[in-house]
């Protein structure tokens, strides 16, 4: 449908400000289509994407928004024929009957499909991870192309167009997503159960894991975080060519694996390592997540053809993507980070990453926790996940559209929180404040110089940190 190069269609999509959306809609019309779409009135992150690329966006969500003229309809999962005036439109009027309807994984499956498609997948980091393979290859002069669930500075945008074979490609599980997509090749970063609003069990979401890797044909490879047990599980399954990673700390289990990261340490503001034989390498992001990440980007160039020179050169260069521990600024001197962790395994990483950067800083955190289904379903993960923080504030659950509301709330994790702080001899301040102004107002109010402001969520939490940088310019600057 989109590789017919002589045919440029008149694309629509329904709910284009979706980070998977923008980027999609970026890319389409880099390929020449014309492209334009509808959503809420509410500004978004992805709003300067679509703005720079001059992709008409009307609001709100209104039948008469529909164009005359449409060759394709790609719509957000998050919407149907009964919450979208839209899609029930579009059910309706005999005009678009004809016209073809596809999800955003649909339509996003069937651009990958017609490449080389390499999928980045799993639980977290696959957003820096496919951000950081695409920079790497575009850098080498891949000419790849590449798609991003979040806006990459250095790309301008959320996606590259190449004119190479290559793809990249962030790909979601959520929904079985991930059915849609015939990989060449996949980096699989880890297995870390969510989205229980989807997968009833831990079992079920193992389970699209274990099919999307059977799908790789044997010439394709398959990357693969040997440290978590869930990933080291499909390696049975797997018939492609296979490379391992794994870092070499007090967790390591001692295995032997393609990739091993060792001999880690912080100067100047950068993590340094050693891989097996292969020499050092250096990052500017932090954390040890980013060097697992960093792995999996070094395993999957080399699978691409690129030399350990040309790797460990623009492995440096990447300054990483928006929404992932980036410094918007400081206010009254305190320093503002903005961090995407929804996820208790997240909130660790980034918590842990914050304190070796940053050592004797005192570290506030705003959690704004994501959907009602994900902090029921890990409470008590979430409870033992924010110890590292000197104060937490917890926002009310920002919920999801497609989600039934209710069933746990922000005070109820607020006082198991501080009930486990009392239990473990844990020294901190934690609270509750309901929404972003109040929260903010709060902030202006106490925030002290050196402090460490870190806000924490898939929701819109970042909005804080704009407020509190009102007149002063946002850098959106990746911390080193």
């Amino acid at each position: 449908m989109f590789n017919n190069k002589k045919r440029k269609l008149n694309i629509y999509l329904i709910g284009i400000k979706g980070v998977g959306m923008t980027m999609l809609a970026q890319f389409l019309a880099a390929k020449g289509h014309e492209v334009s779409g509808s959503d809420i009135t509410d500004t978004f992150l992805t709003d300067i994407v679509l703005r720079d690329n001059q992709i008409s966006v009307f609001t709100p969500f209104a039948a008469k928004n529909i164009p005359a003229k449409i060759d394709l309809i790609i719509y957000s999962s998050a919407f149907n024929e009964k919450n979208n005036p839209e899609l029930a439109a579009l059910k309706n009027d005999q005009r678009y009957t004809a016209v073809p309807k596809l999800s955003y994984a649909e339509a996003l499956g069937e651009v990958f499909n017609h490449y080389q498609g390499i999928a980045v997948c799993g639980s977290h980091g696959k957003t820096t991870t496919s951000a950081w393979l695409g920079y790497v290859l575009e850098r080498a002069h891949k000419k790849p192309n590449v798609l991003v669930g979040s806006r990459v500075p250095q790309f301008k945008g959320s996606s590259l167009v190449g004119s190479s074979k290559i793809f990249v490609a962030e790909v979601d599980e959520y929904q079985n997503k991930l059915q849609y997509f015939q990989p060449q090749g996949v980096l699989l970063n880890n297995i870390d159960y969510d989205h229980p609003d989807f997968f009833k069990t831990e079992a079920d979401y193992l389970q699209v894991f274990i099919d999307f890797v059977k799908k790789i044909p044997a010439p394709g490879f398959l990357i693969i975080n040997h440290h978590d047990s869930s990933s080291a599980r499909l390696i049975k399954v797997c018939s492609a060519r296979i490379a391992t990673y794994d870092v070499a700390d007090e967790t390591y289990s001692g295995e032997t694996v393609n990739y091993l990261a060792h001999d880690l340490r912080i100067k100047n503001g950068y993590q340094i390592f050693k891989v097996n034989n292969l020499g050092e390498f250096k990052i500017k992001l932090w954390g040890r997540h980013s060097v697992f990440n960093a792995l999996a980007v070094i395993a999957g160039a080399r699978e691409l053809g690129l030399s350990l020179k040309v790797i460990r050169t623009h492995l440096f260069g990447f300054k990483g993507t928006e929404r992932r521990a980036q410094v918007l600024g400081k206010y009254k001197g305190a320093l503002i980070i903005d961090d995407y962790a929804h996820h208790p395994t997240e909130v660790k990483s980034t918590l842990e990453g914050v304190k070796v950067f940053y050592p004797g800083k005192k570290l506030r955190v705003i959690f704004h926790p994501h959907t009602f289904t994900r902090t029921k379903a890990l409470f008590t993960e979430f409870v033992k996940s924010f110890s590292l923080a000197d104060e937490l504030i917890v926002l009310d659950i920002y919920g999801s559209a497609r989600e039934k509301q209710g069933g746990v709330s922000s005070l109820q994790l607020v006082t198991a929180i501080k009930k486990n702080n009392q239990q473990q001899k844990i020294k901190q301040d934690v609270g509750h404040i309901s929404d972003l102004k109040s929260v903010t107002a709060y902030l202006r109010a106490t925030v002290k110089k050196d402090e460490i402001i870190l806000l924490m969520g898939a929701g819109d939490v970042f909005r804080v940190g704009e407020n509190l940088l009102s007149g002063q310019r946002i850098k959106r600057k990746k911390n080193k």
